[in-house]
């Protein structure tokens, strides 16, 4: 249920409803609007009549019911985007914001060639795992707070604000202490305890979609982290499992702006995993920028035929260098920026 508040609503009137709403036994989320202030009300089981009796107090506009079983995530909720500020990025705004590192932390020097790299050829933050989830328990399962101290490092090295995901609720405090965003994999959209541990921690966060995940399950998982009251949420498009074996996914461009039209929330593209090939990396990047994507996440290796993970998906530094040149064009034509490059 949504409660819109009249634009003369006083902060005595929005807390008084508030209130009334938590004696009646239902949480709420304060939505504070360019014009107005927006209710957004969650629970089981309104009495028929219980809108109306809301919509009575001093101060409402209008009461509305919202079908979706997403609710915070919903435009009904929220009509304004939500932009996100990680260091000096805008993420949901007119920036276009490029994330791009190594799928794993191996060693200093492997990270820091990378983060420099990156950097000095205009991303905005860098991507690195300290932690990684892996299909096979004999691969590589990274660093651990080894990685994470390392992409500390890198950080202040470079001034990039950090992204790297979190597998577990006991890891959340550790990686809090070296990330600017939590990412949460495809493999954990529906840990659901670990979704909650996030969503209290008011940090940004990332929510890739799981590989096998409808849309509704997808926004239904968000929904874990917006109702612990961290409306800092981007979700990531990174490629779902098909009966086509060509690539290593399907990215699925479609639901960008489809997304986009749902919910109020940033969209990021993944086109490494969406695809598998590096040579894949650069158009499917472009076409992320075209249809409407606020951002960009891709994998950059010095060395991607020795990488301890996902080498044929990583792009080297030089071909990083140039799918930032071609975005440009691209990221213009669409009435978007990318943001200056930070200097090393």
């Amino acid at each position: 249920m949504i409660v819109a508040m009249g634009a003369s609503a006083s902060e005595e009137e929005i807390q008084s409803v508030v209130n009334r709403l938590r004696r009646d036994g239902y949480d709420s989320q304060i939505n504070r609007g360019v014009q107005r202030v927006v209710l957004g009300v969650f629970g089981s089981g309104f009495p028929p009549e219980y809108g109306e009796t809301i919509e009575m107090l001093p101060g409402v506009e209008s009461v509305t019911r919202i079908s979706k079983p997403y609710k915070l995530a919903s435009r009904e909720f929220k009509h304004d985007d939500t932009v996100i500020e990680v260091g000096g990025a805008q993420i949901g705004s007119k920036d276009f914001v490029v994330m791009a590192g190594p799928c794993a932390v191996e060693s200093r020097e492997q990270l820091m060639a990378t983060a420099d790299a990156v950097a000095m050829h205009g991303a905005q933050l860098l991507r690195g795992g300290a932690y990684k989830p892996r299909t096979s328990p004999y691969s590589f399962q990274g660093l651990g707070q080894q990685g994470l101290e390392l992409l500390g490092e890198a950080r202040e090295r470079t001034h990039l604000p950090v992204i790297t995901e979190v597998m577990d609720t006991d890891e959340v405090d550790i990686v809090d202490q070296y990330t600017d965003v939590f990412q949460i994999g495809t493999r954990n959209m529906q840990n659901f305890p670990l979704l909650r541990r996030v969503g209290q921690t008011r940090k940004p966060v990332m929510l890739k979609r799981g590989m096998s995940a409808t849309v509704e399950e997808w926004l239904m998982a968000a929904e874990y982290i917006l109702a612990e009251g961290n409306m800092q949420l981007m979700l990531c498009e990174r490629g779902i499992r098909t009966f086509d074996t060509t690539l290593r996914n399907t990215l699925d461009l479609a639901i960008v702006p489809m997304i986009k039209r749902l919910t109020h929330l940033p969209v990021i593209v993944d086109p490494s995993h969406g695809t598998g090939k590096w040579y894949l990396v650069k158009p499917l990047a472009l076409a992320a920028a075209a249809v409407g994507a606020d951002g960009i996440i891709v994998e950059v290796h010095p060395d991607p035929d020795h990488a301890m993970s996902d080498g044929p998906q990583a792009l080297t530094p030089a071909n990083f260098e140039d799918l930032m040149k071609s975005l440009e064009p691209i990221v213009a034509a669409v009435g978007r920026r990318l943001c200056a490059a930070v200097a090393v």
